[in-house]
């Protein structure tokens, strides 16, 4: 871990030059310009200073985050199959139920329909990428056809359906993730 520039990366952060930051540790700016740029390392009752100044503490600090993922690839999507309803859906993102929003691709055979989602908090989108659907909310219905797409708060009961003889393909997120 590099110390000095994981400060100077939270000093930056928190809108602090490093003379404001010396001023609240009781520091010099030299010495904190050496600290950021590995020429010296402060003890830790300093770093705890400069740390508590900057925000943070010294779990937090040497807490590092691992690296998370970017880009998925096609090997990264798990995909299941309900056939009694008659429908696929693909988790494009693994383990995206930690996350804000969950995607996935759902592809629904000719008279099938997805699971009946119950209210809940949140937002939905979906982008129908082949066929029609039918958008299901509570008691309304709505045509969504290849190329549109649909934004609706999930404060009501909703699903999707394919009324159609041709199988529908929709990206659909979910936000938080219910899927």
């Amino acid at each position: 871990m590099d110390i000095g520039e994981k400060i100077k990366r939270l000093r930056i952060l928190n809108e602090l030059t490093q003379d404001e930051l010396a001023q609240r540790c009781d520091l010099t700016k030299g010495f904190i310009s050496q600290i950021e740029r590995d020429l010296t390392s402060p003890s830790i009752a300093t770093l705890m200073d400069i740390l508590e100044a900057l925000g943070t503490d010294i779990k937090n600090f040497f807490n590092e985050e691992l690296e998370t993922k970017i880009v998925f690839t096609e090997e990264d999507i798990y995909s299941t199959e309900n056939e009694d309803l008659g429908y696929i859906i693909s988790w494009l993102i693994p383990n995206a139920q930690k996350n804000t929003m969950e995607p996935i691709l759902i592809t629904l055979n000719p008279g099938s329909t997805s699971n009946i989602e119950s209210p809940h908090k949140g937002e939905e989108f979906g982008y129908v990428l082949k066929g029609t659907i039918n958008l299901c909310i509570g008691k309304q219905k709505y045509k969504v056809k290849k190329g549109e797409s649909f934004s609706f708060k999930s404060s009501k009961i909703h699903y999707l359906e394919n009324v159609t003889n041709k199988p529908a393909t929709v990206l659909w997120v979910a936000s938080p993730p219910s899927f």
